[in-house]
Order: structure tokens, then C-alpha cells, then sequence
């Protein structure tokens, strides 16, 4: 069988489809690396919504999605921005996905964090900020969830200088009653948030970031970055108090960063182990055996497909990632809260599929396949 597929330039090239899915097994946690896939939410495709409705989400297949990455051994963050957040999923939406996913991560034993933010605020007050923060902080903490503090566009939008962040994150921090993990978003992920920590200039930025962390190394059980930069993301967690975990969430060079120098490595919590998750538990797996080479092995071959789906404008990975969900099977349609499924041109979509496919991700590539072309007839590629 073989599936005509669209490229950039305008032409039809024909791709044949592998026969056999890479084999993919449940285990275990890891013991050498804390490894979280941040999940996408399933979209409700018969609610009657518009882009500016609240979202209307389907908890089963949300939840059930969920329930694959526990199985792979992964933990689940969630609320975080690959489940749209701020992009078609508001606070109310998030909240109820955060008490949902708890429930359901207690119950099959399965380990949970959970995106912390002010996205119930338009701007404000530093406290109006505050207290918005807190208010998210109580709801990851009624739920038995570790806190993950996301940056916040209104704190960007309000903060005069550094100092404003020094307070808001020190606040926070010094009532939080368990160790959070910081999350710094680059405004490649998010516009609104450039100049974050007080500064354009990253490296002004760090130096503001690892104070506040210095400040309060008790209630920081690691950072999460993503700014796609190994070489900073390196130089930060070699600069961490000991005992605080560097979480990479750099989806451009994460099998480099997850294996580690000679000094030390990077655990990991990542939007591209969402449509990734069997293949990265397996090359996980063989770092808790020391064998380095054969998670490289593993890993390497689906940076091609991760810098694929993240590519400028990166914000809108999301479509890739949803899509691949719908290839594999793990939901029933192609369509995501406030229509995103739009955001990215067929081509792409293409390319995402082929590389996927290529890698084994699909566990009935006839299924798959058959999909791909029902996406591609309508748009009017007839195969």
C-alpha cells in the first residue's frame, strides 16, 4: 500500500508505509531519570462551541490518555501548556482537569504534577497576581498533586523589574507546603512571556531565576526550562543547589541533555514524550541499565520528527501532537478545543505523519494510513 502525500512545494510525492510498529511494552518507574510527559487534552467533537466558548472536553478520552502514559511508566504533567492551557483551555477548564487526573493518578497508582499559573487574570495587581497563583496552588494541592508554578503572562505584563518577581515567586515559595518545580517558558512557546524574570537578556534573566531558587532551595524540587538552548540549559543546572533536579523541556536536544556530561544530566518533563511516550520509556529504560548508547540508539532517530512538530511559530506544536494521537488511535477524531487543529498547513501535517510512521509510533499503521488519507480526501488530495 502506498499514500499519496503533499509537499511544500505544491506536488504530490507517494510514500509507502512501514508494515510493523516499533513493540512497546508497559513497566515500571524508571530509577535513573524522573521522566514526565506533559499530555494534550481530547477535545468534545459534538459540542456545539465556538473558538470563544469554554472548552468543551472529552473527559474519557482525556483521561484515558492519561492511563497510556501511566502504563508506559511516565508520570503525567498536567494543565501545562500542551493541554492548551491559555490556548483554548481557561482556568475553570484546567481545574477540572487537574481534579479529574488526580482522582484517576490515585487510583492507578500513577505519578502527577500539575501546571500552577494566573490564567483566571487578563492583568492586575502584583496582588491580584498573587492571590490568583494562590488560588491555582490550592486547587494542585486539595487534589494530592505536586505544583508545577508556570510562568504568568500577567506578572510580564505587570512586573516593572526583577524585584517584582523576587517577591511573587518568594511569596509562593515560602507557603508552598512541598517542594515545587519553577517553569520557565521562553516566548518562543508563548510571546507574552518575553522579558520573563525582569530582563530580554537571558543571561540577566538566569542570574534573577538562581537567585530566587538560592533563596529557597527547600521548596524546589527542580526547574523546568524551556528556551530550546542546550548550551544555557546546561551552564543553569550545573549551577543548581544540590538537591535541585534540571527538568529539560527543550524538545530541539533532549536525548543529549537526558544522558548527561560528565558532570551531571538533566531528568525531563516534555510535550514530545506525549505522542513519543512507548518509544522514550524503552530508551529510558536502558539508562536505568547504565547503557547510555542504546538510549541514544533510541532516542536520536525521533529528534527529526520532535523538531518537526515544534518549528516556528512553536506555539502551535500542539496540532502535530493531537494529530499523531488520532493516527495512533488513542482518540476518535482530528479536532481540538477552539478549532487549533487548523493552525498548521497540510504539509506539515504530512511530514508529521510520514516521520511518525517511519518511526514506528503507530500501533496499526493500516489504521493509521487509512486515517491520513480520510484527512487528506478532504482536502482534496485524492489518493
Amino acid at each position: 500500500m502506498t499514500i499519496r502525500l503533499p509537499s511544500p512545494d505544491g506536488t504530490l510525492r507517494t510514500y509507502e508505509p512501514r508494515p510493523e510498529p516499533f513493540r512497546s511494552s508497559s513497566g515500571t518507574a524508571f530509577t535513573s531519570r524522573t521522566v514526565f510527559s506533559a499530555a494534550h487534552v481530547v477535545a468534545d467533537p459534538y459540542a456545539d462551541v465556538s473558538p470563544d466558548s469554554p472548552a468543551a472536553v472529552d473527559w474519557d478520552a482525556t483521561l484515558a490518555f492519561r492511563r497510556h502514559l501511566w502504563a508506559q511508566g511516565l508520570g503525567v504533567a498536567e494543565a501545562m501548556d500542551t493541554a492548551q492551557r491559555g490556548m483554548g483551555l481557561d482556568w475553570a477548564g484546567a481545574a477540572e482537569l487537574i481534579r479529574r487526573s488526580a482522582a484517576e493518578a490515585k487510583a492507578v497508582g500513577g505519578r502527577l504534577a500539575c501546571g500552577v499559573g494566573t490564567d483566571q487574570l487578563t492583568g492586575g495587581s502584583l496582588t491580584a497576581i498573587r492571590a490568583a497563583y494562590e488560588e491555582q496552588l490550592a486547587v494542585v494541592a486539595e487534589a494530592g498533586a505536586q505544583a508545577i508554578l508556570m510562568a504568568s503572562r500577567a506578572l510580564a505584563a505587570t512586573a516593572t523589574g526583577p524585584e517584582d518577581y523576587q517577591e511573587i515567586y518568594g511569596h509562593l515559595l515560602r507557603q508552598s507546603a512541598e517542594p515545587v518545580v519553577l517553569h520557565w517558558l521562553g516566548p518562543m512557546f508563548d510571546p507574552a512571556l518575553e522579558g520573563y524574570w525582569g530582563s530580554a537578556d537571558l543571561d540577566a534573566a538566569t542570574e534573577v531565576f538562581l537567585d530566587v531558587i538560592a533563596a529557597h532551595p527547600d521548596k524546589v524540587d527542580g526547574i523546568k526550562i524551556s528556551l530550546l538552548d542546550a548550551g544555557r540549559e546546561i551552564d543553569l543546572r550545573r549551577r543548581l543547589p544540590a538537591g535541585v533536579r534540571c527538568y529539560t523541556g527543550d524538545d530541539f536536544h533532549y536525548p543529549e541533555l537526558i544522558a548527561g556530561d560528565e558532570q551531571n544530566f538533566s531528568h525531563a518533563l516534555l510535550g514530545i514524550f506525549d505522542p513519543l511516550a512507548p518509544l522514550a520509556a524503552r530508551a529510558v529504560r536502558h539508562l536505568d541499565t547504565g547503557d547510555v548508547s542504546g538510549f541514544r540508539e533510541l532516542l536520536d532517530p525521533t529528534v527529526e520528527l520532535s523538531r518537526h512538530l515544534f518549528q516556528a511559530p512553536t506555539r502551535f506544536y500542539k496540532t502535530g501532537v493531537v494529530l499523531l494521537a488520532w493516527l495512533a488511535g488513542h482518540q476518535s477524531h482530528f479536532s481540538m478545543l477552539g478549532g487549533l487543529q487548523s493552525a498548521r498547513s497540510l504539509p506539515h501535517l504530512a511530514r508529521a505523519y510520514e516521520l511518525a510512521d517511519g518511526l514506528g509510533l503507530f500501533p496499526d499503521p493500516g489504521l493509521a494510513e487509512s486515517r491520513m488519507k480520510t484527512l487528506l480526501t478532504l482536502y482534496g488530495v485524492q489518493q
